[in-house]
Formats: C-alpha cells, sequence, structure tokens
C-alpha cells in the first residue's frame, strides 16, 4: 500500500453528513442538542439538597417510563458507567450459584475475565464465539445464575431475543444491556439485573450508570452475603437489606448534576420521539439504510453474516473486497486505520474505526440520535475512501 502527498478533491462527493458523529461511545448528541439545554442543572448545590434529590428522583422516573420497567423492579443511578454498574451486580449477586457466561466480544470476554480471575468462581461455564456469531444460548441452564451482553458493541452481534432465558429458572440473569437499552425491546421479566450507561443510545455524557433489579436479584442480595470484600461504590445493601434509597435518587457517590441534567435533556427528547418505540424506530430506519447501502456494496459486508443477530446500534462491517482480503493481518490493521483516519481528517466521519480487539473493519453507531440523513450522506464519503485505499492514494 503506497501513500501518495494528497488526495484527490474532484473525486469526493459534495455532499458531507450534517453530524459526522458515528463514535459508538460516547454517542452522538440528540438533534438538536446545544449546551443551552443543561441552563437548568443544579450546579453549586448538594446533589443531597431538596432540588438535586428531585432531579436524581426524575431522572429515575422518567427512565421507567420510557423503558417501561415493571413497578416491583428498582432503578438505580450509580457510579462508572456501564463497565461500574455490571461490576457492582457481579460483586453483588454471583457466588451463590454456579455461572454460565455468554462471551462473543470483547466486553463480554472482560466479564469473563472478572468472573473466573477476580471473583476466582469455581463453578463457571464459559461459552464463547468468535466476532460476528452467537455462542449457542440454548446451553443456558436455568438452574445456574446467566451473565452475558444484550447487544456486543464490538462486534455488532446482538441476541435475537430473550426467548432463550426460561421464566422458570431459579438462577438469575445478569445483563449488561448499555448498547440496547432505549433502542431495542428488553423483556424484564427474563432479566434480573440489568445494566446501562447514559452515554449510548440516547447520547448523554459519560461516568454514570443505571442498575435495574428484579425482586428476584433483591431477594439474593438481602439472602446471600459474597465470599470476597466489597468496595463502598459497589455496596447495595446494609445490615442484610437492600439500601432502599440508591433507588430514590440518593446515590451513593456525588454524581455530576450536569451529567444528570443532560440525562433528563434525553429522557424529555426521548418521549418527545415517541417513547421507547419511537427509538426504537428510529435505530431501525438507520440500520436499514446501512443494509440497502451495504446490499449494493462489493466491497463491504457485515461482520455478522447472520441477519437475525445484526445489531441495530454498532454496526460492524467488514472489507470483502479480495485486494484486502489477500493482505496479511497487519497489513488489513493498517489500511482499514487509513481508511477511517482519510474520513476523519475529511470531517466527515469521526471514530468509526473497528474496536482494537476486533477483526479490521469499520463501525458505525445507529442509534436514535443519528439522523438517517447523516448516513446516507456519508455512504459515497465511504465509497470513495475505500476507492482511495485500493488505489493507493492514502
Amino acid at each position: 500500500m503506497s501513500t501518495a502527498p494528497g488526495l484527490r478533491p474532484a473525486d469526493m462527493p459534495s455532499v458531507r453528513p450534517a453530524n459526522p458523529n458515528f463514535s459508538s461511545g460516547p454517542c452522538a448528541k440528540r438533534p438538536g442538542w446545544s449546551p443551552d439545554t443543561l441552563s437548568a442543572a443544579v450546579v453549586g448545590r448538594s446533589h443531597r439538597s431538596k432540588p438535586g434529590k428531585a432531579k436524581l428522583k426524575a431522572a429515575i422516573d422518567l427512565t421507567r417510563e420510557i423503558l417501561g420497567v415493571p413497578d416491583g423492579h428498582r432503578i438505580g443511578i450509580v457510579p462508572g458507567s456501564d463497565t461500574g454498574a455490571f461490576e457492582m451486580v457481579m460483586w453483588s449477586l454471583l457466588g451463590a450459584r454456579g455461572v454460565d457466561v455468554f462471551a462473543w466480544e470483547s466486553f463480554g470476554k472482560g466479564w469473563v475475565t472478572d468472573v473466573v480471575k477476580q471473583l476466582g468462581l469455581d463453578d463457571v461455564r464459559v461459552l464463547e464465539a468468535d466476532y460476528g456469531e452467537l455462542p449457542d444460548l440454548s446451553a443456558a441452564d436455568p438452574g445456574r445464575d446467566t451473565v452475558f451482553t444484550w447487544n456486543g458493541t464490538t462486534s455488532g452481534v446482538r441476541v435475537p431475543n430473550g426467548d432463550w432465558i426460561a421464566h422458570a429458572r431459579t438462577g438469575l440473569t445478569l445483563c449488561d444491556a448499555t448498547s440496547a437499552a432505549f433502542a431495542m425491546d428488553l423483556p424484564w421479566d427474563r432479566l434480573d439485573a440489568v445494566t446501562y450507561s447514559w452515554q449510548k443510545v440516547l447520547g448523554g455524557e459519560a461516568a454514570h450508570g443505571v442498575v435495574i433489579l428484579s425482586p428476584r436479584a433483591v431477594e439474593r442480595l438481602e439472602s446471600h452475603t459474597p465470599a470476597w470484600p466489597m468496595p463502598k461504590v459497589f455496596r447495595l445493601t446494609k445490615g442484610g437489606k437492600l439500601i432502599d434509597g440508591i433507588f430514590k435518587g440518593e446515590t451513593i457517590n456525588t454524581p455530576s448534576m450536569l451529567c444528570v441534567e443532560d440525562y433528563l435533556d434525553a429522557l424529555d427528547w426521548a418521549a418527545r420521539e415517541g417513547g421507547l418505540k419511537g427509538l426504537i424506530a428510529r435505530a431501525d430506519r438507520n440500520f436499514q439504510a446501512i443494509d440497502a447501502w451495504v446490499s449494493v456494496t462489493p466491497w463491504a459486508a457485515f461482520l455478522a453474516e447472520d441477519p437475525r443477530v445484526r445489531s441495530t446500534t454498532s454496526v460492524c462491517l467488514k472489507i470483502a473486497d479480495p485486494w484486502f482480503t489477500a493482505l496479511a493481518g497487519d497489513e488489513q490493521t493498517a489500511a482499514a486505520k487509513a481508511l477511517a483516519g482519510a474520513l476523519d481528517a475529511e470531517g466527515v466521519a469521526f471514530d468509526i474505526g473497528a474496536y482494537r480487539d476486533a477483526p479490521p473493519g469499520l463501525r458505525l453507531w445507529a442509534g436514535a440520535t443519528v439522523e438517517t440523513s447523516d448516513l446516507e450522506a456519508l455512504f459515497p464519503w465511504l465509497d470513495w475512501a475505500f476507492g482511495e485505499l485500493k488505489a493507493g492514494s492514502l
């Protein structure tokens, strides 16, 4: 692959995306967002003041309303983004039973490491698949706890539904839903501990996570004492009882009230868009636009070959052109980075390279905050950049 001193502007598309932010996290802000939307934030005040607690409680109540979370489930705002939230539920809930961990991408494999090496559980079954595929979900044992990601952000693969999770189960299901919540239907009757972060589908700010617990999860918390020391930021119980205030907006540590205000703004926007159904429809339209482009683009293909398991938010693409597939592994990585880098340099698509542990390719965020028109404007640029890459001009 050679490098030319410059690109060829005459061959460039004439229309650019109005918003070039296609990152898979933090994701694009909602359409029309500006810093002015944060003007009502409770700044310079304690998060435990009446106005501060009211904002946090409103965030929990709106979350329940838009996601359709049953009244019996508890919703809490916790530290550490989705990573902290999911670590919290694993450290708090696991250890009472054997555990099945399903992993098919980077973050799921990270949970395998935590369960096996950090928590040191003995009775663990790890069911793995390569990037672009799902493990055998039918192998889930309803008598064991189940740990999985609903949507593999780094692989573009999601579980097709929750039918593989038994209603009559004695184990708990722990679901990392960070790039699925607000974009995909989550069956609350089959999920016991669900986590996500604000910066994915709603385009909120980072550093905060959400934990949603079923009554069965609360029962486990109050009946099971983990064998390991529990860090303060993970503690959901005191004296064997759930700390109820966490699920009323009394956070474990100090949250950013600017971030809380931004989340409230995103939730209000979601309500105006038609709630969960409206957000799912927006993500589905975006994915359909990508699907239509891939179907007529010989050089691009989905990393997930099975259409039933393709993510509609974090869409992972591989480069299928024979010229590219004939390259050595390190050459493929360099070429894919050059492709993403050229689009970044032109200001038409930021942060769309494949995740560092994933196969070389591209990753387009297609969640609800992305406008379909911006994706449609991007497609000619993708074709242009690949043509330049193959010609040796990048």
